[in-house]
């Protein structure tokens, strides 16, 4: 599967990446749209688990950013930033937590598509059922990334995962909004190749601190990379030649910026200190 094809396949697209799914794999398409419909009940559940607690996670580094956020007044008077952040937070917290979540496509990049996709369905009223197709299409364009490059962070730095997932979620909500399958597409390029480059540099090693931020921000960025071709910008590079740069980039980059800690905010003096403390000994 590439973005080529779903690019080019009749209307929505999500109906012929499900067909795919199902040819490929031998289940039928019902089976997966229960799937679907599943991780889309845990995606709520965690947010809303997430939105409401204040516990700090086991190192002490988040654990109240999304409740904060969500109950902090909104000086921007905007709505839809305020709550796209704080659904993604509320997920990667969850996960900080050792909560319940959907890892989509893993867990240090699981809040940005319940973030856009659930937070733009939410602020225009959107029901959780109009969300299962728009879901298999984020699937499809996860695995067609998937099929050019690792879509983990130590694999290929945070490119790699959090570029994946804010591309499989402007994908979706372009879809969701009546983008077509050009559009959407497009959509996941445009979110992709703005993530090129991007380091995975976690403190300590522990997926919260950039994390927990950074989805609240690649969540915005899918929003954003969804506006822009919904208004039919698109991307000038080819959608699979962007996949195929951010896999060059990710072999060429040095395997301290690719989830070891040896790197980047890592290696800050306040990264040092908190990985220090957290084995137990003085820095």
């Amino acid at each position: 599967m590439t973005l080529e094809e779903i690019m080019n396949a009749p209307a929505p697209a999500s109906q012929w990446v499900l067909e795919e799914d199902c040819r490929e794999s031998g289940l039928e398409p019902q089976d997966v749209l229960t799937v679907m419909r599943d991780r889309i009940r845990e995606m709520r559940d965690s947010v809303e688990r997430g939105l409401k607690s204040d516990a700090k996670s086991i190192t002490g580094m988040v654990g109240w950013n999304a409740k904060g956020l969500w109950e902090a007044e909104d000086r921007l008077n905007a709505p839809l930033l305020k709550r796209v952040q704080a659904y993604a937070m509320a997920v990667n917290e969850e996960n900080a937590r050792m909560g319940r979540i959907v890892a989509a496509p893993t867990a240090g990049s699981a809040g940005t598509i319940p973030g856009a996709l659930l937070g733009v369905a939410d602020h225009l009223g959107i029901s959780d059922d109009d969300l299962v197709m728009p879901m298999v299409l984020a699937a499809g364009v996860g695995r067609a990334i998937s099929r050019q490059m690792y879509i983990s962070g130590s694999a290929g730095g945070c490119q790699a995962e959090i570029g994946s997932s804010a591309a499989m979620a402007a994908a979706a909500v372009t879809e969701l909004l009546g983008g077509t399958p050009r559009a959407a597409v497009h959509a996941a390029a445009l979110a992709l190749m703005n993530t090129i480059g991007l380091v995975c540099d976690p403190v300590g090693g522990y997926v919260e601190v950039p994390c927990v931020s950074r989805n609240a921000f690649f969540a915005v960025h899918a929003v954003s990379a969804a506006q822009l071709a919904l208004a039919q910008l698109e991307s000038f590079i080819p959608p699979d030649e962007v996949i195929g740069a951010m896999a060059q980039v990710g072999r060429m980059m040095p395997l301290q910026l690719r989830e070891t800690a040896e790197g980047g905010l890592a290696q800050t003096p306040t990264g040092r200190r908190v990985t220090a403390r957290m084995e137990g000994r003085e820095d």
